[in-house]
């Protein structure tokens, strides 16, 4: 059992947590502060023990000076702001002067957030490849480490594996909930198991696929991948998605483990995604300038179908475009259905969607989508590993 915050004397002790605040943006302004919220209960437990908190995040990739202007954390702050009820302290600088004098000035219960860690991705990728002098100067900034960033404990970065082998570190209550949550999917699910699969490309799943549909009682596909599976069977898929280096992938699978993998019986197609017509046909009747956007009400209800006889359900990944109106039914339809059972939602975009529902009575709905899979696929967590048992 890793070490957690719980197992240290915090009060004015300068606590570094490396949060997820990676949330999605438009013109300057938050539009999901899910990951935000996801950090409170860590933050809140640091301020109650009197700790002098500095927090740090990525958001989104930097690869030139361009990409700055709208990756930074200060409208974080501002919305953290709002919902610790307390001034934060933005810093615009990853390290320097005016970052040293912030940290040394903070007070017993105030709140630091430095800028956007992967800035430092502009000097050499220091942040992503775990630059060991960048991570040195980090830990210098406090007395005791703890990740909470459960969205990038699949990552080696200086935020995370490098501060935390320089200071006596622990995690905090998110990744812990996380890993508690996920894990007995792995090691005891309650049967039958259900996993649905969804989302555009089937080469980024691979390992994931080949890890749980040996787990799994049942696999259903949608979304994009299905295409290639159904490609591989031999239908025409018309002008759908597919990735066609993993056509054999696929028909060996299929005839492997054809009493578990359950594919679309119909799908929502049109000329291309922005069609104002649009119309739901049979897999056998996809036109040659037709794309499936979306699974059809026939495959909802087969879906449904194996969701009832399910005691676990684990779902990565959307069953169409949920973007648009017209294509966002199979999700919808189905995330509703899985309301109230024992169900966990696999970040990333999935759970976008299912928040942007509505939709909250699941037993787990995960931060980090990524971190989530290669957990699940049996991968040791660079983040999590680097984290000293008790």
């Amino acid at each position: 059992m890793k070490k957690t915050i719980r197992d240290f004397d915090l009060k004015n002790k300068k606590v570094i947590i490396r949060v997820d605040f990676n949330v999605p943006m438009k013109d300057g302004k938050i539009t999901d502060d899910n990951r935000i919220r996801a950090s409170l209960m860590t933050i809140n437990y640091a301020l109650a023990n009197q700790a002098k908190v500095i927090l740090m995040s990525h958001l989104g990739r930097i690869k030139t000076e361009e990409d700055k202007k709208d990756k930074s954390l200060k409208p974080v702050a501002v919305r953290l702001s709002e919902l610790l009820n307390i001034n934060v302290k933005f810093i615009d600088e990853t390290r320097g002067d005016k970052l040293n004098k912030a940290v040394n000035s903070l007070n017993a219960g105030e709140v630091l957030l430095m800028e956007n860690t992967r800035f430092e991705d502009l000097n050499n990728k220091a942040e992503s490849n775990c630059d060991a002098s960048l991570a040195k100067y980090w830990a210098s900034l406090g007395e005791i480490f703890i990740n909470d960033a459960f969205g990038t404990i699949h990552r080696k970065h200086a935020s995370n594996v490098g501060i935390s082998k320089i200071l006596p570190s622990g995690i905090g209550f998110l990744v812990e909930k996380e890993v508690n949550n996920l894990k007995p999917i792995i090691q005891r699910p309650k049967r039958p198991l259900t996993m649905i699969m969804g989302g555009a490309k089937i080469g980024d799943k691979i390992k994931l696929i080949e890890n749980l549909v040996k787990k799994a009682d049942y696999l259903l596909i949608g979304g994009g991948m299905a295409f290639t599976f159904l490609k591989s069977e031999g239908y025409n898929i018309g002008s759908s998605i597919v990735d066609n280096d993993y056509l054999d992938f696929c028909s060996n699978i299929l005839k492997e483990y054809a009493d578990k993998i359950i594919l679309p019986v119909d799908v929502v197609v049109a000329k291309s995604l922005d069609a104002k017509r649009t119309r739901v046909c049979d897999i056998t009747e996809i036109k040659e300038d037709e794309i499936g956007f979306d699974i059809g009400p026939n495959t909802i209800n087969i879906f449904k179908s194996y969701i009832d006889k399910s005691k676990t359900i684990f779902i990565n990944g959307t069953m169409g475009v949920t973007e648009n109106e017209n294509f966002k039914k199979g999700t919808y339809e189905i995330a509703k259905y899985l309301e109230g059972r024992n169900t966990i939602i696999g970040g990333g975009d999935t759970a976008g969607a299912i928040i942007n529902f509505g939709f909250k009575n699941y037993t787990h709905i995960s931060t980090g989508g990524g971190a989530s899979l290669e957990l699940l696929e049996g991968k040791r967590l660079p983040g999590l590993i680097a984290i000293k048992n008790k």
